[in-house]
């Protein structure tokens, strides 16, 4: 396992400044990672790159 990369957690440029977000860190190969903007050591999930691209295309339709 110690060749995966640190994940890069960023928020959208759209949150606000509530506390309110998610992190996404998509620079690890072959996995998105998700995360709880308020608990960044808390647990994250991971989605295979197809799963996420799906997540936001059903999630900006709606």
């Amino acid at each position: 396992m110690s060749d995966l990369p640190q994940p890069l957690w960023r928020k959208s440029s759209k949150s606000g400044n509530e506390g309110n977000c998610v992190e996404v860190a998509d620079n690890l190969p072959g996995m998105v990672g998700v995360r709880d903007s308020k608990d960044p050591g808390g647990p994250a999930l991971v989605f295979g790159p197809a799963a996420w691209r799906v997540f936001v295309r059903h999630t900006r339709q709606h």
